[in-house]
């Protein structure tokens, strides 16, 4: 009896996560942009494309695998996307959609010659870039129509995601010239371009009525909390991606004169310095106070690397090699993010914290 009593039940091993695509919005396609982007923007700093072609692959994965599990989340759980669409915080990722095929379109022209051919390359460029800018499009007349009509926001409710489908069409703008050289001369080369500037004014305006209210917001309330500060990093994506767009048009067209993209792109980046040193700062404030992982952290990569082409654009425009040690600078920042951000949102879903069955719970 003693001997028995002294045997005591191994404690039983703890049960693995189950995954489901319940909990899977728009957001998540921020993972594919920035992965994208370390791809694209790389060549631009003088990387060679071997080095970075298995990043192309992993972004041209994740967009593969995250629409698909779109698609099973639409057909499983249609009560839960349209809570999506209702919801002021999250309908606007879907912004992320239209740049996630873009970016991946990008990487695709940048380094993924190598492995597909050139003409299978291209195909898949214009491709995404089609399919990319259709749903950038009616992303930035839908959000902002459902935040108008459907969604019941406060002033003091503006946030740095509403930037997010009316940036959609810059990022087409910035992407769709390089297709431009495949295309006959002419009508239809002049057409594209010319297209890709209107869509660089669209969102620049758009852009320029949504981010008043965002900073209105933080004088009037203050800092966002912890797990939402690195949202301020999405500012930089319409300040950079129109650097990096005024220079691809300047070179697509002979109506966009070249110094464009240096009379835009040196003002507007010197913003976006202010505004990284600024959304830095309260980052490392909210680190001290325990910012916690999320998936906003994700917003630490493609808008930083749209800073490194639009620094890398002006490089090439003004022959300046303090804009290429720029360039190289946000690099190394944009892999230090995506690398930060890569690890944490892998164990968090080996966890169960994302994509848990019970994580909306």
């Amino acid at each position: 009896m003693a001997a028995t009593a002294l045997v005591r039940p191994r404690p039983a091993a703890p049960a693995r996560p189950r995954l489901s695509v319940r909990e899977l919005g728009p957001n998540w396609y921020a993972a594919v942009m920035g992965t994208a982007v370390v791809a694209t923007a790389g060549p631009a700093v003088g990387l060679p494309a071997a080095a970075l072609t298995p990043v192309w692959a992993l972004s041209a994965v994740l967009l593969a695998a995250l629409l698909a599990a779109r698609a099973v989340h639409w057909a499983r759980h249609a009560d839960r996307a349209r809570e999506h669409l209702a919801n002021p915080a999250v309908a606007p990722f879907y912004g992320c959609l239209s740049m996630a095929l873009l970016a991946v379109g990008a990487a695709t022209g940048a380094v993924g010659t190598r492995v597909t051919g050139a003409g299978a390359a291209f195909a898949a460029q214009a491709a995404l870039w089609v399919a990319g800018t259709a749903v950038g499009l009616v992303a930035a007349v839908a959000v902002p129509y459902l935040l108008v009509v459907r969604h019941r926001v406060r002033p003091g409710d503006a946030s740095p995601v509403w930037l997010l489908p009316v940036v959609a069409p810059m990022v087409a703008a910035a992407t769709g010239p390089a297709l431009a050289p495949r295309l006959p001369a002419g009508q239809w080369r002049e057409s594209l371009v010319l297209g890709c500037f209107a869509m660089f004014g669209m969102s620049l305006l758009a852009t320029l009525l949504m981010l008043p209210p965002v900073f209105v917001r933080l004088v009037e309330r203050g800092p966002l909390p912890p797990a939402l500060t690195p949202a301020l990093f999405l500012v930089l994506g319409p300040l950079g991606q129109s650097t990096t767009a005024a220079g691809a048009l300047a070179d697509g067209s002979a109506a966009v004169p070249g110094a464009f993209a240096t009379l835009y792109g040196v003002p507007v980046l010197g913003f976006a310095l202010l505004w990284l040193a600024v959304a830095g700062a309260l980052v490392v404030r909210a680190a001290r106070r325990g910012m916690p992982f999320a998936l906003t952290w994700w917003a630490f990569t493609f808008p930083v690397g749209t800073c490194v082409t639009g620094a890398a654009s002006l490089a090439e425009h003004t022959g300046l090699t303090a804009f290429r040690a720029l360039a190289a600078l946000l690099y190394g920042l944009l892999v230090a993010a995506w690398l930060t951000a890569a690890v944490r949102t892998t164990a968090a879903v080996a966890r169960g914290e994302l994509l848990g069955a019970a994580a909306g719970r």
